[in-house]
């Protein structure tokens, strides 16, 4: 298939991604991240060896991972492309290992590989177990919108269209072997932003009743091992690449909550079918 397509880049973003599901079913966090990424090394690398010499400069295999594998910071400090890894969750292990196998790969078999950390996504699509579309989705509905532990937690958040920027702006000229750290400079306690997409849907869908949503918001027990803060130093793909993050947390997540309010089909066809934004992490891991 690789030789039938003959792409000058494979940009591996394929992952099972969700903390609180790695908590619950860490054996598919294990196939997908792990021997998946392994597989996809391992076809790449015969693609790449019986590619013409021209061909095999143009050649990169971009792998994108997380910042969750640098494990937890306290009050101060930033996540760099030198921090020692320390995954805390079967999801960033996960996700350590297949960065591990990637930068093997590149070492042992001289594939140009390329390897970058993001920060948290968010934006248009998101699957709506994730925490912004989650807490959009309940909110619409009525329901309770639960914030874990005391809401302090801290995760820097990243637009998509930023994100996908990046991603071209490093494996069209970044250097093979290298990492680069993405983040957008946008540092969050959760409670913060569960409190700002309920004021933007208090103006642009507000109840019926005329309270605010922020009324639905309920704490709940925390997540076992709950990392306290994630935070991004994207110094280096800034210095040596030219990207900077282009959307403010602010006018992102006002067009997320538009977006979502647009396309209601979308989400409502996945509730139906497989998800029904119950608490998932909470259930003894198995397999």
């Amino acid at each position: 298939m690789l030789a039938e397509f003959r792409p000058d880049v494979i940009a591996h973003l394929a992952a099972e991604s969700h903390v609180d599901r790695s908590i619950s079913g860490p054996g598919a966090f294990v196939h997908t991240n792990v021997v998946g990424t392994f597989t996809l090394l391992q076809q790449a690398l015969g693609y790449y060896t019986g590619l013409p010499e021209e061909a095999r400069a143009r050649f990169r295999f971009h792998h994108i991972s997380t910042d969750e594998v640098y494990g937890s910071l306290g009050e101060t400090g930033l996540f760099t492309e030198a921090t020692a890894y320390d995954p805390r969750s079967p999801y960033s292990a996960s996700k350590a290992a297949s960065d591990h196998l990637v930068r093997a790969w590149g070492h042992t078999y001289h594939l140009p590989v390329l390897v970058t950390n993001c920060s948290n996504n968010y934006g248009p699509y998101h699957f709506p177990e994730k925490l912004i579309p989650l807490i959009i989705i309940r909110a619409l509905a009525g329901e309770a919108l639960p914030v874990y532990g005391d809401g302090s937690n801290v995760r820097d958040w990243l637009f998509v269209e930023d994100h996908a920027r990046a991603l071209r702006c490093v494996f069209e000229r970044g250097t093979p072997g290298e990492t680069y750290n993405i983040g957008g400079n946008a540092e969050r306690r959760n409670i913060e932003v569960v409190r700002g997409i309920c004021a933007v849907l208090d103006e642009v869908a507000p109840r019926a009743d005329g309270q605010p949503y922020a009324g639905q918001i309920r704490f709940v027990t925390d997540r076992p091992g709950h990392d306290r803060r994630y935070a991004i130093d994207a110094g280096k793909i800034r210095r040596e690449l030219g990207w900077a993050p282009q959307e403010t947390f602010e006018a992102g997540i006002r067009k997320t909550v538009t977006w979502y309010l647009a396309n209601r089909p979308w989400w409502q066809d996945i509730l139906a079918s497989r998800y029904d934004t119950a608490r998932l992490g909470l259930a003894v891991a198995h397999g």
